[in-house]
């Protein structure tokens, strides 16, 4: 069997959504889009058309939403941040320390990015494993930097550590390998900070 045939380690697509949105003006998580889905519906939908396990980091406020994405496609798991408020790198860490002894590699994205392409998704895992799964794999957008990041294994008891609000930067900064790979599409950017974003990617 070739390394293109052989099956891919366990691994998956960690959504960090225990942000609060204060800019949004309410729960953006929960925000209709044009189409009837909600903005985290949308994402984690996007999501599961390319990677088999998802894992969503939510506050510990927010079993009502939990039990709606239990019921989405690819049947998320659930992390929870006790400490959400302190940081994004708190939510990042309870999210590595939910998977951490199961998936031997993990992609970050953020629940508030509705719009990247399926394609791209499925085309940046391609680099990862095409690299040997080793190298940290980030989407760059005419020379901005995007979500997804995908990571080895090797990083995740770095990230089960992390504190502040800096997410995966310190890890991506520090990493001796890693692959900014270009993509043609807009989608990797577009985090949607208000009512008026969300309805014009």
């Amino acid at each position: 069997m070739s390394a293109e045939q052989a099956p891919r380690p366990n691994g998956g697509a960690l959504i960090l959504a225990a942000g609060f949105g204060r800019r949004f003006g309410s729960d953006k998580r929960m925000h209709r889009l044009p189409d009837g889905r909600t903005l985290l519906e949308a994402t984690l939908e996007r999501y599961a058309e390319a990677y088999a396990e998802l894992c969503v980091v939510l506050r510990p406020d927010d079993e009502s939403l939990a039990r709606q994405i239990r019921a989405l496609p690819g049947n998320p798991e659930i992390a929870v941040s006790h400490d959400a408020e302190l940081g994004m790198g708190h939510s990042l860490a309870a999210g590595a320390r939910t998977i951490a002894d199961d998936w031997q590699w993990v992609s970050v994205g953020l629940g508030d990015m509705p719009f990247v392409a399926t394609t791209t998704l499925r085309e940046l895992l391609d680099v990862f494993f095409a690299n040997g799964a080793q190298s940290i794999v980030q989407p760059v957008h005419e020379g901005r930097p995007g979500h997804p990041v995908t990571f080895p294994g090797s990083c995740l008891a770095g990230m089960c550590r992390l504190e502040g609000d800096q997410g995966a930067r310190t890890i991506v900064q520090t990493a001796a390998h890693v692959i900014r790979h270009p993509v043609d599409d807009k989608g990797v950017l577009d985090d949607v900070d208000t009512p008026a974003a969300a309805r014009n990617p």
